[in-house]
């Protein structure tokens, strides 16, 4: 669950009173990445465009560069930092609510595909393209209506147009010689294996041809299948069948046409390790909890979604309050009953000054937590190389 690298940093990270702190290992990602790579090559396979929000740091960024074919970013922040880290890298922007200051940017900083949102949307870019003498390539997001039931998260409502909405953009596609329709995105539902991933896939793929068909478009054509593959934190040694999705993907494909996925989570998920100490054991009302420094500011994923996230205790010569082979629930230093990282775990033993390391930490952890809340200090960041 740990690797050697990041256990023994871990102990010289607390020799040195530096815990709370994120630690990548860095060798771990690549090698994850290049076996994605290997899982979705040869013909009909996906372009991979990583999705920058799962973890935009710029070491994560380098590391898997040589790996994905690109970066999906969602905000004018992200694609003005990504640009910055990779400056060669090939972007798409996508994202509800782009301002024309985001549009503009991403325009001036050559963003190779923009997902549009709405008909709204598309007259803006369009205006502003005309305005500044640009060209633009854009895919419009679909939003299929469908039984989305058993996801982990069903992206309906405010993502992208229903059919209906999309048949708005044709006479605006029409008169904006600017824009060039290259495709559709949709990205539909996260938290689905390789099965009901192939499934949805198929899904997007008959009703983008055949729209495409109905438009008249000619020409090649791109269409992004989003990500959402399952990551699983019940079972961490578990991984998103890549080679099934793959072989799946690339039998649907056809001639002159680009496929492309965003995967995030799934990437950069097992990279990284939320590493923290234990302050204080105690019981109460028959409950043992052990206290731990830092908290779910820094980590706000077991409290999203509702999980206990996985951990390994690293046992130190330390002497205080000890909890042996009975549950414990780990909490944070928050004045919060919801500053819990995992709840009722056999840990073995767990004895002030041990530490816990929180493993799949790579993704959505630090970047969505709510950092100032009590002032605690912020974790150290740490990108280890074998």
């Amino acid at each position: 669950m740990i690797t050697r690298l990041v256990e023994d940093h871990a102990q010289a990270l607390a020799r040195k009173a530096e815990l709370p702190a994120f630690v990548y290992d860095l060798a771990a990602l690549r090698g994850h990445a290049a076996e994605v790579k290997e899982a979705l090559s040869g013909p009909g396979a996906p372009e991979i465009f990583y999705a920058a929000k799962a973890n935009p740091d710029a070491p994560i960024l380098r590391a898997l560069a040589p790996y994905v074919d690109g970066i999906e970013v969602a905000s004018g922040g992200e694609l003005a930092h990504v640009r910055e880290a990779l400056p060669d890298a090939r972007l798409a922007f996508g994202g509800p609510g782009k301002t024309d200051d985001e549009l503009e940017l991403a325009l001036n900083l050559g963003v190779e595909r923009i997902h549009v949102e709405s008909p709204y949307e598309l007259t803006r870019l369009a205006s502003i393209a005309r305005t500044t003498g640009r060209e633009v390539d854009v895919l419009l997001r679909l939003n299929l209506a469908g039984d989305r039931s058993g996801v982990a998260l069903a992206m309906s409502g405010p993502f992208g147009m229903d059919p209906g909405l999309m048949e708005s953009c044709t006479d605006i596609l029409s008169a904006s010689p600017e824009i060039h329709l290259r495709g559709i995105h949709a990205h539909l539902a996260s938290g689905l294996d390789a099965s009901a991933m192939v499934a949805q896939s198929a899904e997007i793929l008959a009703w983008g041809r055949t729209w495409l068909d109905r438009i008249g478009h000619t020409g090649p054509r791109e269409f992004n299948l989003g990500g959402g593959m399952a990551v699983d934190y019940r079972t961490p040694n578990t991984r998103f069948d890549w080679k099934q999705y793959g072989a799946g993907i690339a039998a649907m494909a056809q001639p002159g046409e680009t496929l492309r996925i965003e995967p995030g989570r799934s990437i950069s998920v097992y990279s990284g390790w939320y590493v923290t100490e234990v302050l204080d054991v105690k019981k109460a009302h028959g409950q043992w909890y052990a206290v731990l420094r830092g908290g779910t500011m820094h980590i706000r994923t077991p409290v999203t979604k509702q999980h206990n996230q996985p951990f390994v205790v690293l046992n130190r010569d330390s002497a205080g309050p000890t909890v042996t082979n009975e549950p414990v629930t780990l909490v944070g230093q928050l004045c919060t009953p919801k500053d819990v990282f995992a709840r009722e775990i056999p840990t073995g033993h767990i004895t002030v000054g041990d530490l816990v390391a929180f493993s799949m930490s790579g993704a959505y952890a630090w970047n969505i937590s709510h950092h100032d809340f009590l002032m605690h200090p912020k974790p150290a960041f740490c990108y280890l190389d074998a």
